[in-house]
């Protein structure tokens, strides 16, 4: 497919207001480039889904700490993706297409645009090292606070540090430095830009200037021609390229918004953009985020404030393990379990009082971000006795990881922001157990939107606002219907308050074994490599 880098131009965009206002039944296509699939989903202007189609690709683990993945086969899936929407939806009513993107994702290309890496996921740890390094040094919490990024293996700017000490031979070929949201831009629209939202999660924007942070490159060894030109999340590319047009089906002149970044998206999605409304989502993963009007850390460091748009921003956290525990409790603590095993489980863990018996773990099986930030920790089992049996121990990994959003609350808390409302999402929150324990660990209401798309929906808004098709994406709060409102049970809020101190100092006390155990585990196999008979 068309559309790399020629004489120089990178990018021409068009202003939402050179847009009329499609006619009543037009669709806006939000696009939304997940971690193993891409999603399209046509929206009418009320809000209400048209139609959708995934298409899906492997996450690959080639060597310990590597997470990649072919940045032509997610171009593929975008492009099924979008095409088998437009299909149903019929050329005529597609308003325009919109974007959302996994952050944090890193690939060079070649002064013509080709990939000369794979995508260097979120989830790649390679830059372990690189990372640490730089949040222990002077100007390590500095340099966190003004670009709102982590200094965490996720973050792009250990990855391109990692690059330039680990790859010199291939940086000296790369021409740029982007995303794979920037990548399929360029590919299907022949535009290099990234948007004020994937920006601010690189570790590489100053937030208060909305430009590339001088100290940030220097440390990556690159510099600001090298990376995608800085644009509003609302900027309207001016079409698609002939290949991309004919591939999905629709006109070259078929206006693309430049979107945004999953996370403050997710927010929009689900009508948490006010102040004081906080979006929580548990999915595999889990994140605990609220919009502000400014942007802000806490003094500690302990959150992210990425953009949503220019003058408007999410701070928060996200933490690595959420029903993934569950899912490694079912594996471990009760195989037996099928078809499906989660209603089981949850049941089994219903056994067990609040507070587990004063059993603690901490869900930490794949490290852990917000609030630590350390590639560090492993998960632990505290306070375990002859009287524990399976229940507690399934229950205490539910329940810790509801506490690690409780940490994650208070450092929002922290930053000086005000919560008094949560509307929760993912695929855990469908179970009543799931939802009871988000309300009684965090002490507050929780709210659940009634059949939202997440991040696609938030992206399509945002097309419908660069579009003329909304007056602002302040509208969303009038179109999401809440389902369920889930109070915290006084009794078991209590008892959870009182553990969440000790859950709290349980990370600073186990950093020495967490350390000594990390310098062990190459001598330390989990398997045998000749099992007895």
């Amino acid at each position: 497919m068309s559309g790399t880098i020629e004489d120089g131009q990178r990018q021409v965009g068009r202003s939402a207001d050179q847009h009329a206002a499609a006619a009543p039944g037009m669709v806006v296509i939000g696009v939304d480039l997940g971690t193993t699939s891409t999603k399209a989903v046509a929206f009418a202007t009320d809000g209400t889904p048209v139609a959708s189609h995934s298409a899906g690709y492997p996450l690959e683990e080639p060597h310990p700490g590597h997470a990649v993945q072919d940045s032509l086969r997610i171009l593929d899936a975008v492009l099924e993706a979008v095409r088998t929407v437009v299909a149903e939806v019929g050329a005529a009513r597609v308003a325009g297409l919109s974007f959302s993107a996994a952050m944090h994702s890193v690939i060079g290309l070649s002064p013509t645009g080709d990939p000369l890496t794979e995508v260097v996921t979120w989830a790649d740890t390679r830059s372990r090292a690189q990372a640490e390094r730089l949040r222990a040094s002077p100007g390590g919490l500095a340099l966190h606070r003004r670009t709102g990024t982590p200094l965490h293996p996720m973050s792009p700017l250990p990855k391109l540090i990692w690059f330039r000490e680990q790859e010199p031979k291939l940086c000296e070929g790369v021409g740029f430095w982007v995303g794979i949201k920037e990548f399929v831009l360029l590919r299907m629209c022949g535009a290099l830009v990234t948007d004020h939202s994937i920006a601010s999660a690189t570790g590489l924007m100053t937030m208060a200037t909305l430009a590339w942070d001088d100290e940030a490159l220097t440390l990556a060894g690159i510099t600001a021609d090298q990376l995608p030109e800085i644009v509003s999340t609302t900027t309207v590319l001016p079409g698609l390229t002939a290949d991309a047009a004919a591939a999905i089906g629709l006109p070259e002149s078929t206006p693309v918004v430049v979107g945004g970044a999953d996370g403050p998206l997710a927010n929009l999605g689900v009508g948490a953009v006010r102040p004081g409304v906080a979006a929580c989502s548990i999915g595999t993963s889990g994140a605990l985020r609220v919009a502000v009007e400014r942007p802000a850390v806490d003094p500690l460091g302990g959150v992210f404030c990425y953009a949503l748009t220019a003058t408007r921003w999410v701070v928060g956290g996200a933490i690595n393990n959420g029903g993934l525990v569950l899912g490694w409790a079912h594996d471990a603590l009760a195989p037996e379990l099928t078809d499906p095993p989660e209603p089981e489980l949850l049941a089994l863990a219903a056994r067990a009082a609040p507070g587990s018996g004063g059993l603690l773990m901490l869900p930490y099986l794949l490290s852990e971000r917000a609030p630590h930030w350390s590639s560090l920790p492993r998960g632990a089992y505290v306070g375990l006795t002859r009287a524990h049996r399976r229940e507690h121990l399934v229950r205490a990994a539910i329940e810790g990881v509801c506490l690690q959003l409780a940490l994650v609350l208070g450092s929002m808390r922290a930053a000086g922001l005000e919560v008094t409302e949560i509307r929760a999402t993912g695929g855990v929150m469908r179970s009543p157990f799931w939802r009871q324990m988000l309300a009684d660990t965090l002490d507050m209401d929780v709210a659940f939107a009634e059949g939202h798309e997440g991040s696609s929906f938030g992206a399509a808004l945002l097309g419908m606002e660069a579009l003329g098709l909304i007056p602002s994406i302040d509208v969303v709060a009038d179109m999401i219907e809440i389902e369920e409102v889930v109070r915290p049970r006084p009794a078991a809020a209590a008892v959870y308050t009182t553990l969440l101190p000790v859950f709290t100092e349980l990370y600073d006390a186990l950093v020495p074994a967490f350390t000594s155990l990390r310098r062990l585990a190459p001598s330390l196999p989990a398997d045998l490599d000749d099992p007895p008979a």
